[in-house]
């Protein structure tokens, strides 16, 4: 018999693992609510149509396709289905509806834009919702990149105001903030990506460009050089791509060089414009934390390879420099998304949080509370008899107290007790023996100080309450 298994690119959440990701779903669900956000989800899965032709041509490839039961057919219709397409089946057998006609969802935006249309008439827009659920992808496995992850979205869909691309950064900010990971908020627009391609003399190839640009960190200048080479820009466009990516200096001047550049292009100077406003924006509802902005970078290399992505664009990466690791977030504005199922006109902008990547980071730099990995923070001995009982109490009135305790279910050995308290992780280890029922008294003993003292319950709570 082999050993079970599960399947490549997915994985186990022991005990300790889920508690730290439901941290940092807490933590962004908090921040979400109290920027006005409400809560949505979706089924895992889509109809095929739905999904294919939403993600380019590459994502198209990484959808997980799901084969038809059979079940939800009549066994006539079926054979009369199979009949007339067996040639597209035998020539492409998991294009075809008699094949397949679901798949497992790939984001979480494109199923938002479904529900939008379809539940249109019930929602008041703009409608700002957040998402936390898994997708998955038929991806290659490796590190930071798995089949099956969690995404963490948040869109405003039906306005077009930049605000709602600023309070996003703020939101961006905030999170990052909480969860101690220092960050790169990098932001474009496709309009600047849409200018470029115009310089270049070559605006049908603007595709081309984006995809090749969106590779820069990985393949570096030389290896998009190359690619756009492979896919037909001359050698003049390719040096117009080179000369706008080596400007430097502050977001400001950044802005300014764009401009002098792209000066002749409508639709460069109105991405130039909107980002100007965006950061613009984000400089009031910043306030007092202003300096955060610091670590926004305009990145004309940025190009969010996603088809629906019209306007102001922005992604995250984590800026320390013992972590290797792509981007933690990303978004944009898309300016049609719900034009794709028929309804046209809204406008929508949002973002999203990699919860996988981002749990990663956080585990390699350490910055989890302590405490999370726990869950109880006390544990009782049982030392059986009349003292069993007495810890029933003692257990049920910290449970009244909002403490999260347990007790050791089995009156064994107390070095067994202690090794699973010490396996746990839990901060303290409460010892309620003869003396301790005898003067309505327990002993507290702080696993990680090795201090142990005897204290009233109401004492007891006070400790365990304060902050570790």
């Amino acid at each position: 018999m082999s050993k079970p298994s599960i399947p490549q690119g997915t994985r186990d959440f022991s005990p300790v693992e889920v508690r730290k990701r439901q941290f940092i779903f807490n933590t962004l669900r908090d921040i979400f609510e109290l920027y006005g956000f409400q809560p949505l989800e979706t089924p895992s899965m889509e109809n095929l149509t739905t999904l294919t032709g939403k993600y380019g041509e590459e994502g198209d490839r990484l959808i997980f396709k799901i084969l038809n039961n059979g079940l939800h057919e009549k066994k006539e219709d079926d054979k009369n289905r199979l009949n007339a397409e067996w040639d597209k089946i035998l020539s492409k057998p998991y294009s075809s509806p008699v094949v397949t006609e679901r798949a497992l969802r790939y984001d979480l935006t494109i199923p938002f834009a479904r529900y939008v249309v379809m539940h249109q008439n019930e929602l008041a827009f703009p409608f700002r919702r957040y998402q936390m659920q898994p997708v998955w992808r038929a991806d290659r496995p490796q590190k930071g990149r798995y089949r099956e992850f969690w995404q963490c979205d948040a869109d405003v869909v039906g306005s077009t105001s930049l605000i709602n691309e600023a309070e996003l950064l703020c939101i961006y900010q905030e999170a990052f903030r909480q969860l101690q990971i220092p960050v790169v908020i990098k932001i474009n627009s496709r309009k600047l990506l849409a200018a470029l391609a115009e310089l270049c003399g070559m605006p049908e190839k603007m595709m081309d460009i984006t995809i090749a640009m969106d590779k820069l960190d990985k393949i570096g200048w030389v290896g998009v050089a190359k690619e756009l080479q492979e896919r037909g820009i001359s050698d003049d466009g390719i040096w117009q791509i080179e000369k706008v990516i080596n400007v430097k200096g502050t977001n400001e001047e950044k802005l300014l060089a764009f401009a002098d550049i792209m000066q002749h292009s409508a639709t460069g100077m109105e991405g130039i414009n909107e980002l100007s406003k965006t950061l613009a924006y984000y400089k009031e509802l910043a306030g007092d934390n202003l300096e955060l902005g610091l670590n926004i970078d305009v990145d004309i290399s940025l190009a969010r390879g996603l088809n629906y992505y019209t306007g102001v664009i922005v992604e995250v990466v984590c800026n320390h420099p013992e972590v290797k690791m792509g981007s933690i977030g990303g978004g944009g504005r898309y300016d049609d998304l719900t034009g794709l199922f028929g309804l046209k006109g809204l406008s929508g902008v949002g973002v999203s949080f990699g919860i996988d990547r981002i749990y990663d980071v956080m585990d390699e730099l350490k910055v989890f509370p302590e405490q999370i990995a726990t869950g109880s923070q006390v544990m009782l001995v049982n030392f059986g008899g009349e003292n069993e009982s007495y810890a029933l109490r003692l257990l049920q009135q910290l449970r009244a107290a909002n403490i999260a305790a347990e007790i050791y279910p089995d009156s064994a050995k107390f070095d067994k007790q202690m090794k699973y308290a010490n396996r746990r992780g839990f901060a303290y280890v409460m010892l309620p023996g003869d003396e301790e029922r005898q003067k309505n008294m327990v002993s507290l003993k702080n696993f990680k100080t090795g201090e142990q003292k005897m204290v009233s319950l109401e004492e007891c709570v006070g400790i365990l309450k304060q902050p570790s």
